[in-house]
């Protein structure tokens, strides 16, 4: 039995058997039902409050029509919390060939568009410029900045530094936010798009714990430079790039996907 498995397995639910999964980069553990139709996520006391605003999103984005994991149960410890949620049947989209994401391109731009058409003045969670500024500020103040997640060509720069690089342009970008926000995943990358084993095309969103109302560079600021993990080169990643914006309906601001793609890996700590 793994370690995850034996730590939480009193507040998972007792009507099936759990197997862990890979647990990503969040810190919490994952667990599948052995009949694959439903998952678990389980967090310490100190990430419940994380957890139940992936809870609240997660619910609120399902009402709204748009598909990904609907939360069935919520368990809350003395000292954990479980998620438990419906499975969103497919494969990741960071799992699949640059061929098969080619061909899935379309569907994924057409779902980031939808989800983006959401009218912001339905969704009451935010995930602002400032907002996310400040928690960057917080990351980098207490040194918890994870060398991983920075682009390669920072991993030599002092985060201190890189924040400060990042502060004067804020104002500027709180502007065009006020201007043209969104209903945003928050987290878009390859792995957290399920494309339809059937199909090849999109099937659903995972990981909504920062969903809200943002820029929409937030979102293709990350889910661009994530997928070039995917295209065999720069000219293919240029051509995945160009058929986003024409299907998304958007002339890709570049300086804004450097903001936004420079701040992301400073506000998780």
């Amino acid at each position: 039995m793994s370690d995850a498995l034996t730590r939480f397995r009193s507040i998972l639910p007792a009507d099936t058997e759990w197997e862990p999964v890979d647990s990503g980069e969040s810190g919490a553990a994952v667990f599948r039902a052995a009949d694959g139709s439903r998952y678990a996520k389980c967090v310490a006391e100190d990430s419940v409050q994380e957890l139940r605003q992936e809870h609240d999103r997660s619910e609120w984005l399902g009402d709204r029509g748009i598909s990904g994991p609907r939360p069935l149960e919520w368990r809350h410890v003395a000292d954990a919390a479980c998620l438990v949620t419906s499975a969103v049947h497919g494969v990741p989209a960071d799992r699949v060939s640059a061929e098969k994401l080619a061909a899935a391109w379309v569907s994924i731009a057409d779902a980031v568009r939808v989800l983006h058409e959401i009218p912001t003045d339905t969704c009451p969670f935010e995930r602002g410029v400032e907002t996310m500024f400040a928690k960057a500020q917080d990351v980098v103040a207490r040194g918890a900045v994870n060398p991983e997640f920075l682009p390669e060509e920072q991993h030599d720069t002092p985060p201190p530094v890189l924040l400060a690089r990042l502060a004067g342009q804020v104002d500027r970008r709180i502007a065009q936010e006020a201007a043209e926000s969104v209903v945003c995943h928050g987290d878009l990358c390859l792995p957290n798009i399920v494309l339809d084993p059937d199909t090849g095309s999109f099937a659903g969103f995972l990981d909504l714990g920062r969903l809200g109302v943002a820029d929409p560079y937030v979102d293709i600021a990350l889910l661009l430079a994530n997928s070039r993990e995917t295209w065999p080169d720069e000219r293919s990643a240029l051509d995945a790039d160009r058929r986003f914006a024409e299907r998304y309906g958007a002339d890709l601001d570049a300086d804004r996907q450097r903001f936004y793609l420079h701040l992301d890996p400073l506000t998780w700590g």
